[in-house]
């Protein structure tokens, strides 16, 4: 426990001056780096002819998915054609092509599910030019796109959410690239490999051959985390020595996925807050409370709404990092019964070296904020261990990866505050602005969209021959895999159990897609129709989402309408699978 408290104490000092930078990139404003970047962006501007015009919502979605769609079509290439391209030691031939599509869908998603092995699967071409390079481009468009979502809900224009390759450029050369670099080098120097020799086949002390995988892995290993991509060189993942080879990496890797999603949320405070004042100054049609901000530590750091969104997601993660340290520490039940000392908790499946603290600890934090990577092998929680980072796919609110956490919160505290000004009798607002029909109506949607593509992917796998056949495990476990694999998908997570096969190649791959780009796009036209609405007064009628009631109602809707839209299936798998292993 003193191992979790210490890990996030530090998070929580490197979240606020990260979220402090985030916000003068968001906001154009100078930053220290700028010497360095601007000539850097420069080039980039004038090599892809960028003219940096201003972007209405729609024109900022079309603009994302069309350059991601280019991307995905030059990835696709090189995934069948990687057996006759350079770097390639090997000698890997092309892979397959409904491998291929699901592959290439999953990394320009951010997902990163692997339905292979990386070592065995792609050349090192394929790794660096289509994983690696994917992992900042995919990473970058999802902070770009939260940007513009503020943008939007700030309300500082009527049709300019900002330009997409502009806030694209501006990420990667200031945010990904930089600390990549940095941290890459951290993971060098302790052991991780970086070059381009071949694998290297050893003679071990039993006389049996193994091959060690070699290759530009800390050049990968870190974007993915600090993307929250979560796809390894390795098939094994964060939990072999040559990703994650001692526990300074482990600390590395886990504040690397922590670092941006947190930030994101303080910036989203700040620039709600800016916008604010300057309607305070120039507007006697819109008053804030004023003088709190300078008083309140947390006000000044997080802005009053950003702080909200924070506490919310923080209480979300800590209940769900305590079930499952609890739930590890308690063992199995069976092993016990059969003579094997369970006082260490549950360590099927996890590397001594980290233990049930720091096991528990990365399994929350890579599915709460959708990385994926694993330091452990999710398929042998415990029943109800296992339950939490399926929940907190389900949930995709709690931090989440790449700004989308975020950006469904804010649908949540949208949903939340309509339903208790209705309760209440207060005016529905947000943000200054009233909520009406057609916000509703897009909130509603996206908030459907995620709960819809899970279960009904679901139910076709266990429905169908094809489906059935990759489920590897019996019983209530088996009902668990197929729930883990496509709320992992939808959530564009990518931890996944599911096997290399026809079927699940294409379903996953169809609800990472939608999973991906239905809600950023539902979610910029919320941000669209915000921007139009003109800022109301702040009277005895309206319900302050700043208070520190709001972020306990935030939760609670959350559980509600998310929560209980699983708990049938979640009841059918780990929680059946819990009662059954300890009746």
């Amino acid at each position: 426990m003193l191992q979790i408290m210490l890990t996030l104490t530090a998070f929580m000092v490197l979240v606020i001056p990260m979220g402090h930078y985030l916000y003068h990139i968001a906001v154009g404003q100078k930053t220290f780096a700028d010497p360095v970047f601007d000539p850097v962006d420069r080039l980039i501007y004038k090599l892809c002819g960028l003219k940096g015009e201003d972007m209405g919502w729609k024109k900022y979605g079309l603009s994302l998915l069309m350059a991601n769609a280019v991307m995905v079509l030059i990835g696709y290439a090189v995934l069948r054609l990687q057996g006759i391209l350079f770097f390639n030691p090997n000698g890997i031939g092309a892979m397959e092509e409904s491998l291929s599509f699901n592959t290439i869908i999953s990394f320009m998603t951010n997902t990163n599910l692997q339905h292979y092995s990386g070592e065995s699967g792609l050349s090192y071409l394929s790794q660096m030019l289509v994983i690696t390079f994917m992992m900042f481009v995919s990473a970058a468009s999802g902070y770009a796109a939260c940007v513009a979502f503020i943008r939007g809900l700030a309300g500082k224009s009527k049709n300019n959410v900002g330009n997409f390759y502009s806030d694209l450029v501006r990420i990667i050369t200031r945010v990904l690239l930089p600390f990549s670099i940095i941290g890459g080098l951290l993971l060098v120097w302790q052991g991780v490999p970086q070059n381009f020799s071949g694998n290297v086949i050893v003679d071990t002390i039993e006389g049996a051959k193994q091959i060690i995988a070699q290759g530009p892995v800390a050049a990968l290993e870190i974007i993915k985390h600090l993307g929250t991509n979560g796809g390894g060189f390795i098939g094994a993942n964060s939990a072999t020595p040559i990703e994650n080879p001692t526990i300074l990496t482990n600390l590395i890797e886990l504040y690397s996925m922590m670092l941006l999603p947190g930030a994101c949320v303080i910036t989203f405070g700040k620039m709600v807050r800016d916008r604010k004042c300057e309607a305070q100054a120039g507007s006697t049609a819109f008053t804030v409370r004023s003088g709190v901000d300078s008083r309140s530590f947390t006000a000044r750091f997080f802005g009053r709404e950003g702080r909200t969104i924070f506490a919310a997601m923080s209480i979300l993660f800590v209940i769900g990092l305590g079930v499952c340290f609890w739930a590890e520490s308690q063992g199995n039940p069976a092993l016990a019964e059969a003579g094997l000392s369970q006082s260490m908790g549950s360590m099927e499946g996890k590397e001594v070296r980290f233990g049930i603290a720091q096991s528990a600890m990365f399994t929350t934090t890579t599915t709460s904020f959708t990385t994926g990577t694993v330091n452990n092998m999710h398929d042998t929680l415990t029943p109800l261990g296992g339950m939490i980072p399926l929940l907190h796919m389900m949930l995709n609110v709690v931090f989440g990866g790449k700004g989308v956490g975020l950006m469904n919160m804010i649908i949540y505290a949208i949903l939340a505050v309509f339903i208790c000004g209705l309760m209440i009798g207060r005016t529905p607002e947000y943000l200054g602005k009233k909520i009406e029909g057609r916000e509703m109506k897009l909130t509603a949607l996206c908030i459907i969209i995620h709960p819809f593509l899970i279960l009904a992917f679901s139910a076709l796998a266990v429905g169908t021959q094809a489906g059935l056949e990759g489920i590897t495990n019996p019983g209530f476990h088996g009902l668990s895999q197929v729930l883990y694999e496509f709320s992992s998908s939808a959530a564009n997570n990518g931890s996944g159990f599911a096997d290399n096969t026809m079927f699940w190649n294409i379903t996953t791959g169809l609800a990472m897609f939608f999973g991906r780009y239905l809600s950023i796009v539902i979610q910029l036209a919320i941000a669209g129709s915000f921007m139009k609405k003109k800022f109301v007064n702040d009277s005895v009628g309206s319900l302050h989402t700043d208070t520190a009631t709001f972020p306990i109602i935030l939760v609670v809707v959350v559980y509600i309408f998310a929560a209980l839209t699983f708990f049938p299936v979640l009841a059918l798998g780990p929680i059946a699978e819990h009662l059954t292993l300890w009746a």
